[in-house]
């Protein structure tokens, strides 16, 4: 709560206080433009590394991994184009520091490394992990499951014959 108080309340005065010291030193205009120029440098960064994240994030899937990194990082971009469209000289460092790709993994690694320890918890006597790989835990003890977690039951139909495209062979 305090710091949702300190981002609505006591942001956008230090914000307002900063463009106007700033504009006493380098002017109004100039300092209208550089803070458009900063919107559309940022928006440009935000949308390649979204594009880059993307890609990366389907890839793991494509793999069966978990795109965990790519989540957090994807999370971030959005709050950095959030922070660099809106006006003011803090948010645009901020907004910068989430866009680029340096800061960004820094950032991430220990924003990440802080879920893993509040979110890990205890189930069953076991450790429980989220952000793990889910395709590569053991199934076994839990209802329905072999003993030895690697038997799955279901149904398969053949739909290779159908495929006009052949992307199934």
């Amino acid at each position: 709560m305090r710091f949702l108080f300190l981002l609505f309340a006591i942001l956008p005065i230090v914000e307002i206080a900063l463009l106007v010291q700033v504009g006493g030193i380098i002017g109004g205009w100039n300092t209208i433009g550089l803070v458009i120029l900063t919107a559309f440098i940022g928006a440009y960064f935000v949308k390649r590394e979204g594009i880059a994240t993307l890609q990366t994030a389907q890839a793991k899937m494509q793999r069966n991994e978990l795109p965990g990194k790519e989540m957090v990082e994807g999370l971030m971009l959005v709050v950095a184009g959030i922070l660099l469209v809106t006006p003011g000289l803090i948010t645009d460092v901020l907004g910068f520091m989430f866009a680029l790709p340096g800061s960004r993994h820094l950032i991430a690694s220990q924003l990440s490394k802080h879920m893993k320890l509040r979110v890990v918890t205890q189930a069953g006597g076991a450790q429980y992990n989220p952000f793990e790989n889910p395709f590569n835990q053991q199934q076994s003890g839990q209802p329905g499951s072999s003993d030895n977690g690697d038997v799955f039951e279901g149904e398969f139909s053949d739909k290779t014959q159908n495929d006009a495209d052949k992307r199934l062979k």
